[in-house]
């Protein structure tokens, strides 16, 4: 690696570390001067004034909110985000619980969507203007602009309520510890097959336009038909000139992607009853479990952050032209 790109590694990481310093501070300051205090749901008439400060001293309350503030970031640095009010265990701890589920959704439903988009477009492209490809470029639309509640209500109509094929909610079963290991995975792979579907149509049908408009617009390019007259075969000009040029403006909307799926899918999350970050987020937020609900803003910034520079990464990979691009 040569002294500019390492240069511009370190500027990404230092200017990212700056990004998330800035969503924790807006995140604490703005928890801390909305209404409502976690305390309040301890109080009561019937206890003293003096009780009444020994609860909030108890959750460290009593101070200014400049104090708090710098208290929060020096135990940050040394990776304490402090003890959740309503679990009443370290916040980390409570993420960690919560954070797999929304890892296995992200993960699966950005490839499913990316599989799907190209395959279809592939399709779509071969039958250029036909029924065919009218038929798939319009439903395309359809799906993308169908809100997640509604087409996540709609699976569960037709594939739990209707055929009784998929659980209609749950990360697993009741009786997922008595399964043998193979019966564990498939138990949890049924659960997950109806919201991973909601997650990915809407996602695929982006990608599949993104990719057909991509792929249609290259093979028009004066370069691909030089390639062709000079005796090189489709399959060659497709794999190592069209697609390339055809990926990176995909990848850039996977990173963002892939991001808002690792930061919480709270739709899907409560639809299906799901324990993910999403829903961990909007339980903390409205039971004002301060420390729990900056550092899962925290988390979900780092996930979108390092999703976008794990793309960013792949397209160099695959297109090393950018680096000329970036160092200009």
């Amino acid at each position: 690696m040569t002294i500019e790109k390492l240069y511009l590694v370190l500027k990404r990481f230092l200017a990212s570390l700056f990004i998330l310093f800035l969503i924790v501070t807006l995140v604490f300051v703005l928890i801390r001067i909305s209404p409502g205090e976690p305390t309040q749901k301890y109080l009561s008439p019937k206890l003293s004034p003096e009780l009444a400060k020994e609860v909030q001293k108890s959750y460290n309350l009593d101070e200014p909110i400049i104090v708090q503030y710098f208290g929060f970031i020096r135990n940050m640095f040394t990776g304490n985000f402090g003890i959740s009010y309503e679990y009443r265990m370290p916040v980390l701890k409570v993420i960690s619980q919560h954070l797999p589920v929304t890892l296995t959704l992200a993960f699966f439903s950005i490839i499913i969507q990316l599989l799907l988009g190209y395959f279809f477009a592939l399709f779509s492209v071969k039958r250029k203007n036909t029924l065919t490809d009218k038929f798939l470029r319009r439903a395309s639309v359809v799906m993308y602009v169908t809100p997640g509640s509604v087409l996540g209500l709609i699976l569960i109509f037709i594939f739990s309520v209707h055929f009784d094929l998929f659980p209609s909610g749950g990360f697993h079963s009741y009786f997922y510890d008595e399964l043998s290991f193979p019966g564990q995975i498939k138990d949890i792979a049924a659960h997950l097959i109806l919201p991973l579907l909601t997650l990915s149509l809407p996602g695929a049908a982006l990608f599949f336009n993104y990719f057909r408009d991509g792929i249609e617009e290259v093979l028009q390019k004066d370069f691909v038909l030089y390639l062709k007259a000079n005796g090189f075969s489709n399959k060659v000009i497709f794999r190592k000139h069209v697609l390339p040029n055809v990926l990176k403006p995909v990848l850039s909307v996977a990173g963002i992607e892939l991001g808002f799926l690792l930061s919480g899918t709270l739709v899907t999350e409560v639809i299906f009853s799901l324990p993910g970050m999403g829903r961990l987020m909007i339980s903390s937020i409205l039971s004002r479990d301060f420390p729990l609900v900056i550092a899962c803003a925290f988390v979900s910034a780092m996930f979108i952050i390092l999703a976008n520079f794990i793309f960013d990464i792949i397209k160099v990979k695959i297109d090393r032209r950018i680096w000329r691009e970036i160092l200009r």
